[in-house]
């Protein structure tokens, strides 16, 4: 096949040019930009440079495909998948998030060109998606359990590319040595790849081709778990998780019943700690002698993150006028800026009592056997 490719002036990897990138895109943040890091590089190697005459290979990705009006029909079509792989399902965590997520609870679109890649990844915060090539042409994929993503980036350190921000493209050779399992297929038109929790995977056009993915959370404790451990992984990278999920996990305890006691504890986790953190700060801010507003939160209001750091901000908002707008601001930067939190506007959007409440609420609830549900 790789020589078919060759011939056919399709690039594939080899162990001396594993890195280099056909594309100017990436499933994590692609805007159809070439977007060059210092030190590097259209290669994504630092130090290394694109041979004279090289041509950057452009393709469509994260095509927005949320709007209902342009798209009633396709995005009707999609309601008649199974439940575990539906854009809105009840059994998914990312559909009681409460807003959009573009490219996760909405359908995105790629237009394919022989050649073009997305680069080696996991899903946000570790969720699973599901993809569909709607064709003509083939895809091929690589893919590695998640069980081995420390390996990859341990590779991803050895060759000096960053695993999060970074363009990469493992070599199979590498990863061969390293005793790790690959899974290499193609997508052929028609067929649904679904990438399970914290794969690491990267693909690749053989042909022409379309492509529509989404996210999909299951209410499994493996998902919630991954999930929550790469939102606290990605704080120390500097990397904003944009599934909320503190704001998910209060909507979660609102919205299920939960019978797994392995979930339930991971989730009661979570509110406890945001419970116990929000109570320190109000104690903080009161300390201080500055005033906290109740704001509340609009329908469908979208989760704030601050505008220093990108970290999740929940409930406890901090805003300063900058450059003519209002930008939140989490404690941490907020104390950074002005110790006594001079210039600042604290605004409450849950009150303590409404959150205790939830937390009150949130039960481990019985497994309803069949003859219990029939009677």
């Amino acid at each position: 096949k790789e020589e078919r490719d060759r011939a056919a002036g399709i690039h594939t990897p080899s162990a001396n040019n594993s890195n280099n990138n056909l594309s100017d895109s990436d499933s994590k943040d692609s805007t159809g930009t070439v977007r060059k890091k210092k030190g590097s590089s259209v290669t994504g190697i630092a130090g290394l440079k694109a041979p004279p005459g090289s041509k950057m290979l452009r393709f469509g990705t994260n095509v927005d495909l949320s709007d209902e009006r342009k798209w009633r029909q396709q995005l009707q079509e999609l309601t008649k998948l199974p439940a575990f792989a539906r854009v809105v399902s009840a059994g998914n965590m990312l559909s009681h998030v409460g807003h959009v997520i573009l490219g996760m609870n909405t359908v995105q679109l790629y237009m394919k060109v022989p050649g073009s890649r997305t680069p080696g990844h996991q899903e946000n915060n570790n969720f699973c998606s599901i993809n569909i090539n709607i064709g003509p042409g083939d895809c091929e994929w690589f893919a590695v359990p998640d069980a081995y993503w420390g390996v990859v980036y341990n590779l991803c350190e050895r060759n000096h590319l960053n695993y999060l921000h970074g363009s990469w493209w493992p070599a199979l050779e590498d990863l061969y040595e390293e005793n790790v399992p690959v899974y290499r297929f193609l997508q052929r038109p028609g067929d649904l790849v679904w990438v399970n929790s914290g794969c690491v995977h990267w693909v690749q056009a053989v042909g022409w081709c379309n492509n529509i993915a989404w996210n999909v959370g299951p209410l499994t404790a493996r998902q919630y778990h991954l999930a929550i451990e790469r939102y606290e992984w990605n704080k120390l990278q500097s990397y904003k998780s944009i599934v909320p999920m503190i704001h998910l996990s209060w909507n979660l305890a609102r919205n299920i019943k939960v019978s797994d006691p392995k979930l339930f504890e991971l989730i009661k986790n979570c509110l406890l700690r945001t419970l116990r953190h929000c109570a320190k700060i109000l104690e903080y801010v009161k300390s201080k002698g500055v005033e906290v507003r109740f704001h509340g939160r609009g329908k469908n209001e979208a989760s704030h993150y601050c505008g220093q750091c990108e970290v999740e901000v929940f409930n406890i908002l901090f805003i300063r006028e900058q450059e003519k707008r209002h930008v939140v601001h989490c404690l941490d930067c907020s104390r950074k800026q002005a110790p006594g939190l001079e210039g600042f506007v604290c605004l409450e959007e849950y009150r303590m009592s409404e959150l205790m409440q939830v937390f009150d609420n949130f039960i481990l609830h019985p497994v309803q056997s069949p003859s219990n549900s029939m009677v």
